[in-house]
């Protein structure tokens, strides 16, 4: 049976992937950052690990007790990670720190341990949850945006070093999809973002919070969470995945216009999002 370690699966995209997996008869190693979300994940039925991806020795262990009960580990999905709005210049270095720490640093931590592993063994899949926002950048998401940017150019070249090995590095291009995210976004907005003294203010109250604040998924071409989760049943299936999966039409359309339009008729357009 094969097996994979999935983090961030307290709801959302890492929980159906759990579960569309786990229905498929794989053996899926579940980890959230809570112990509430892990005791949620036990009782759906999973092995569980509390994993906070900031945390070396959360990742340390968990692939320790893997190997330990397993022999071996098939894939990871570096799926952890989360949202920060707010324009460029509101941005503290901090701020910018927590997000990356997250988003890009908890996956590398996760990529190198499994590499070391998958080296060893002689096989082995990575799959990286990046975004369309990793294709194209969107105002006040600066954040989100340079941390998907820079797990673009992490699997680009990782891509390459394991070319010839039995290893494989996927990238999912994820766009709009029904989920937590939005909610999440919003708590760390409020948190982070000196609303009333910023330049954007009036922009924030009118626009920004009032999208963070709906609870319906208005987005163009949106799509349930499953449709990532298939993407990476199919990856699973296969014996030699591709390198880089778009989900949903958003995605395809933005990915195409970045390639044929010049960068300020792009910009242009962006900004009308």
């Amino acid at each position: 049976m094969q097996n994979i370690l999935i983090t961030g699966c307290s709801s959302g995209i890492g929980l159906e992937t759990a579960l569309i997996l786990k229905r498929n008869n794989y053996k899926v190693y579940a980890s959230a950052r809570k112990a509430k979300d892990v005791e949620m994940l036990e009782n759906l039925g999973f092995e569980t690990f509390k994993i906070d991806v900031r945390n070396k020795e959360d990742i340390t262990n968990a692939i320790e007790t893997i190997i330990k009960n397993d022999l071996k580990l098939d894939a990871v999905f570096n799926n952890a990670g989360y949202g920060q709005p707010g324009a460029v210049e509101d941005l503290s270095v901090e701020v910018l720190r927590k997000q990356f720490n997250t988003n890009f640093f908890g996956l590398h931590e996760l990529t190198i341990q499994a590499m070391k592993l998958f080296r060893k063994q002689g096989f082995g899949k990575i799959i990286q949850h990046s975004s369309v926002l990793g294709i194209i950048s969107l105002k006040y998401r600066g954040a989100y945006n340079a941390s998907k940017y820079a797990i673009e150019g992490l699997n680009d070249t990782l891509r390459q070093e394991v070319i010839g090995s039995n290893i494989f590095i996927s990238t999912i291009n994820t766009g709009p999809v029904s989920s937590k995210f939005r909610e999440n976004a919003l708590k760390k907005f409020n948190k982070n973002i000196n609303i009333e003294n910023s330049y954007f203010s009036e922009v924030y109250k009118k626009e920004l919070k009032t999208r963070l604040e709906t609870s319906e998924d208005k987005a163009p071409f949106n799509l349930p969470a499953s449709s990532v989760a298939n993407v990476v049943l199919k990856i699973m299936q296969t014996s030699k995945p591709k390198a880089r999966y778009y989900v949903t039409t958003a995605t395809h359309i933005l990915g195409f216009l970045k390639r044929v339009l010049s960068t300020s008729l792009m910009d242009r357009l962006l900004n009308k999002i």
